[in-house]
């Protein structure tokens, strides 16, 4: 009789541990599975030290001395979050507003089409993905489209995700990812004929330096969107409850210190794009983008305990749970940027490069 409830304890609890991993372990999207969590690029022994030393430079986003390191820290922040990202949120690094009766997966596709759609394109134009992380909308704006999508991203192992993703869902003959910086691209001049960014440009030291760059390998004519992270017209620098929030999103999420919605707009004159249109699509009537962010702290504690026991016995690398702590708690700096309406992750711009340029 020991014996047999020794060995149903043994099997509930051996059942219990293969649903807690391989059910509710993988991404959203089947990307990643919590016993393959890594620190991207950087060698497991590393990872710690990487946290620490990112966490040292982006502690004080607005005070940051050396702009020119600027690109390399943030490609140390996604070598530490991208399989954390693909694992809890899936392949698409963005925010979406929420549209009764849509799934998740649902409302991501849609913000995503729309982006192509404001840019006009036909099939087999070629498009330019400025910062494109796995790859998650460029499958999406690719099948949606049929134009041909060149992601470029600064971290070699989104690059070899994205690749893998993209040959994996039979699109790798309309998708080509190159490793790069977006502040100084490897295109020619006139070779796009549409370009769009998601969330992105936010990681730029100057929003400036991006913008020239896409304008420069825009085809005359040709449309660039944007979708901006910014502070909104009710931001008050003098409310330090509005600081302690806007900051604790910046270090959160490698930003060299976020932009006001009023700069972006007189940006892109100011390298010489015509403004065609800007909307913040946070706004009513959308519906609130961070609502999936409230609605998953039950599964950040579930995950947190996983990547704790994966992290003790040596699956996941040491520093994975401070990675994912860290984001934890820059998921509520996000919901509260949100609820005060303070912080928009979506303010689109759309920007036309002139005919005689």
């Amino acid at each position: 009789m020991d014996s047999l409830v020794l060995f149903c304890t043994g099997a509930l609890l051996a059942g219990g541990l293969y649903w807690f991993v391989c059910i509710l372990g993988p991404a959203e999207q089947k990307g990643k599975r919590a016993v393959h969590l890594s620190g991207g690029s950087i060698s497991a022994e590393n990872v710690q030290d990487n946290y620490k030393q990112y966490w040292s430079f982006f502690r004080r986003p607005k005070e940051i001395e050396t702009a020119e390191r600027v690109p390399d820290f943030v490609d140390t922040f996604y070598n530490l979050v991208t399989d954390i990202y693909e694992w809890g949120w899936g392949q698409s690094f963005h925010f979406s507003p929420s549209i009764p009766g849509k799934s998740h997966r649902e409302e991501t596709r849609l913000h995503e089409e729309m982006a192509v759609d404001l840019i006009d394109v036909k099939p087999g134009d070629r498009i330019l993905d400025v910062g494109c992380g796995v790859g998650g909308p460029m499958r999406a704006i690719a099948a949606h489209s049929r134009a041909k999508v060149v992601g470029i991203t600064i971290n070699e192992y989104q690059v070899k995700r994205a690749r893998m993703h993209n040959k994996k869902a039979g699109l790798d003959s309309l998708c080509e990812v190159v490793c790069g910086n977006f502040l100084e691209m490897p295109f020619q001049d006139n070779s796009f004929d549409g370009a769009y960014s998601i969330e992105a440009t936010c990681h730029a030291p100057k929003l400036e330096q991006v913008y020239a760059e896409v304008f420069r390998v825009l085809k005359p004519g040709s449309l660039f969107v944007s979708y901006e992270w910014v502070t909104t017209d009710k931001y008050r620098a003098d409310n330090p409850e509005h600081v302690e929030v806007i900051q604790g999103i910046e270090r959160g999420d490698a930003l060299p210190g976020l932009r006001s919605y009023s700069d972006i707009a007189e940006t892109g004159r100011k390298v010489g794009f015509e403004v065609v249109k800007e909307k913040d699509l946070a706004k009513p009537p959308a519906l609130p983008w961070w609502t999936r962010l409230k609605m998953g702290r039950i599964a950040y504690w579930r995950n947190h305990i996983l990547v704790t026991v994966l992290a003790a016995v040596g699956i996941a690398p040491k520093g994975t749970v401070d990675v994912h702590d860290m984001l934890f708690k820059t998921a509520d700096y996000l919901t509260r940027g949100g609820d005060s309406g303070i912080f928009s992750p979506m303010h689109m711009i759309l920007l036309r490069k002139p005919l005689e340029s």
